[in-house]
């Protein structure tokens, strides 16, 4: 008999930390859960949409610009109110070999067109 009981209680034992590391597995589950749903919503909140069309005119002069298509360095002089671009760049050679990609150093004043 004394085998059986002290069997027993090696069960009880064996049990205890089982049911603390499912308990925790639980936990942590939710709460990696719980992050996940947290980032989706978090993502979905920003648009990931290209720029097309007449959003690419109306897009904001940043201090890096990425010149788009159909754009020369006089619209974008003009839409950002920056006359020195090229003087900034001096990867740019030649004012008019502007091409959809470039990027290009923009200061823009104060007093920007719209």
């Amino acid at each position: 008999m004394v085998s059986s009981s002290s069997s027993s209680s090696s069960k009880t034992m064996k049990k205890k930390p089982t049911a603390l590391i499912d308990t925790a597995s639980w936990y942590c589950s939710v709460t990696l859960l719980a992050l996940i749903l947290i980032g989706s919503i978090r993502a979905n909140s920003v648009s990931d949409e290209p720029v097309r069309g007449s959003q690419l005119r109306n897009r904001p002069c940043d201090e890096i610009y990425v010149v788009g298509e159909g754009e020369t360095l006089h619209s974008i002089s003009d839409k950002c109110g920056d006359p020195f671009i090229v003087e900034r760049n001096p990867h740019i050679h030649d004012p008019d070999d502007v091409f959809p990609g470039l990027v290009i150093k923009i200061i823009a004043s104060t007093d920007r067109k719209l």
